[in-house]
């Protein structure tokens, strides 16, 4: 593995408050690499994607960071730039919002020794775990993470992952479709194990992430995600079924909340006593899978009730996406 070069890349839109912190970061990792062996290459490209605030300006004071820009197409488009850019035989992508682990690339680097792994995938830290909304949305991906996630799963998330470029090449990279952070990372996921390519998740290689702390950015964030999913289990029905991060919980509170919705229809049509008792079943099911996932995820009562509340208007959001998105995609 000494031989092979790395490219690490960042996707960056309107982020100059962030973005200094995730250069250094992923220097520091770069330079704990380069020093561990002789004549490792790293190299570190940025992909500005049609930013109007000041991130080329903060990005140029970091001289040996490869810099491209872009007229705004998304981050899976600045990434698939990112890559033709490169000269790494590995390609490592994080996001601008992502502080690296200074032991970030060894410990991902050797696990592509293993027979048939394309892509090695790592976890989360927290970048900022005063916030409690944060910390809660921390501690349910650490929980799908260290619970769910099996060795050699069938999804990795672009904020922390890496993959030969050949068959990055092989599959099309990204689906640059996907114009916003919203399932771009589950396609190239599935193009990749598709075709009998194994990933690897790596639980100790770690970024910290800044997570959401306002809750309608967090719910917005959440309808997005809800709206490429129609297209996603589109390109892939296979994996409408779950993919080792996704599990029964999220299939079923979303069938719970279309109930929910039906009842007023069933009432509306005159179905009044079947009505009452689907909007009844939708709401306890909803409300009970919440609270006591909300309790064992976010390690305590308080921040679990907080959480729960959260998860309630989550499954609304991501319901209504995934509505807005059969609407949109079917139509085509």
């Amino acid at each position: 593995m000494e031989s092979l070069k790395i490219s690490i890349i960042i996707p960056a839109y309107n982020c100059e408050k962030g973005i200094g912190r995730t250069l250094e970061a992923a220097l520091t990792a770069a330079n704990n690499y380069r020093n561990a062996g002789n004549g490792r290459y790293v190299e570190i490209i940025v992909v500005d994607d049609g930013s109007t605030d000041n991130t080329k300006a903060e990005i140029a004071k970091y001289p040996t960071v490869k810099y491209y820009f872009q007229q705004n197409a998304g981050p899976a488009a600045a990434r698939n730039l990112g890559a033709l850019e490169g000269r790494g035989d590995i390609l490592f992508f994080t996001d601008a919002d992502c502080l690296p682990h200074g032991d970030w690339l060894e410990l991902i680097m050797p696990h592509f020794e293993k027979p048939n792994v394309a892509v090695v995938a790592g976890s989360y830290g927290i970048a900022n775990p005063e916030n409690r909304l944060s910390r809660c949305i921390y501690r349910e991906i650490i929980y799908r993470h260290m619970q769910l996630m099996p060795e050699f799963p069938s999804y990795f998330g672009s904020f922390n992952f890496a993959v030969r470029r050949e068959v990055f090449q092989a599959v099309g990279g990204f689906n640059a479709a996907y114009r916003n952070a919203s399932g771009e990372d589950n396609d190239l996921s599935y193009k990749v194990s598709s075709r009998g390519y194994r990933i690897y998740f790596a639980k100790d290689a770690l970024v910290d992430h800044h997570h959401p702390e306002l809750l309608r950015e967090y719910l917005h964030q959440q309808y997005r995600h809800g709206y490429w999913r129609v297209q996603m289990y589109r390109d892939h029905p296979k994996m409408a079924k779950g993919d080792g991060y996704t599990f029964w919980k999220d299939i079923v509170e979303v069938g719970c909340v279309m109930l929910f919705y039906f009842s007023f229809v069933l009432i509306f049509l005159g179905f009044f006593n079947i009505g009452v008792w689907a909007l009844i079943l939708s709401i306890c099911a909803v409300l009970g899978m919440n609270v006591y996932f909300g309790i064992k995820i976010a390690g305590g009562k308080r921040d679990g009730i907080f959480f729960a509340d959260v998860m309630v208007l989550r499954a609304f959001s991501r319901t209504n996406g995934f509505l807005a998105g059969i609407e949109i995609f079917f139509q085509e």
